[in-house]
């Protein structure tokens, strides 16, 4: 299932698929990993590392954070989704609970700036990395804000949070 959904989101990046195709590939994989989650626990297999993820203050659109869940959990990795709107005190809370990599989604210009609270409160700690993208949001953006890493969309968030802790891009 993981390298479907990466080509699907590969075939998205260049324009080949759009949204609906996405959305309706990330189902079927969401469909797969509630058959598999329940056994892979059993079976004692490890998550690749811990991710909280959500939409900054003031944005309630959650269809590109839902795509980069669904990206996440197919690559591996456990995914505590924050939802729409999520103060500071949600993604310290996440942190708290294990997470090591907080993701920040913004799809209007005018929320964008919300980012930069939150990554000035993880600005200090070694152990908490912060990956920003969205539709408004560019690499000189989240450069200007600090970030550790920016995805341009799905699929890229997966590489950007690979890079951020240090792993090897996963291979074709």
């Amino acid at each position: 299932m993981i390298p479907a959904l990466r080509e699907v989101g590969e075939q998205f990046s260049t324009g080949e698929v759009f949204v609906p195709e996405m959305l309706v590939s990330a189902r079927a994989m969401q469909g797969g990993i509630d058959i598999i989650e329940p056994l892979l626990a059993q079976s004692g297999h490890k998550p690749v590392a811990k991710v909280c993820i959500g939409t900054v203050k003031g944005d309630v659109h959650d269809i590109g954070k839902n795509l980069v869940v669904m990206m996440l959990k197919g690559s591996g990795f456990d995914v505590e989704d924050l939802g729409v709107d999520c103060q500071i005190d949600d993604f310290e809370g996440a942190v708290e609970r294990g997470a090591q990599v907080v993701c920040l989604s913004a799809l209007l210009s005018t929320t964008r700036d919300e980012m930069r609270p939150v990554i000035s409160h993880f600005s200090d700690r070694d152990d908490v990395r912060v990956v920003v993208g969205g539709a408004v949001i560019t690499q000189d953006y989240a450069d200007e804000i600090g970030a550790d890493g920016f995805g341009t969309d799905a699929s890229d968030a997966v590489r950007a949070v690979r890079e951020t802790l240090g792993l090897a891009a996963v291979p074709s």
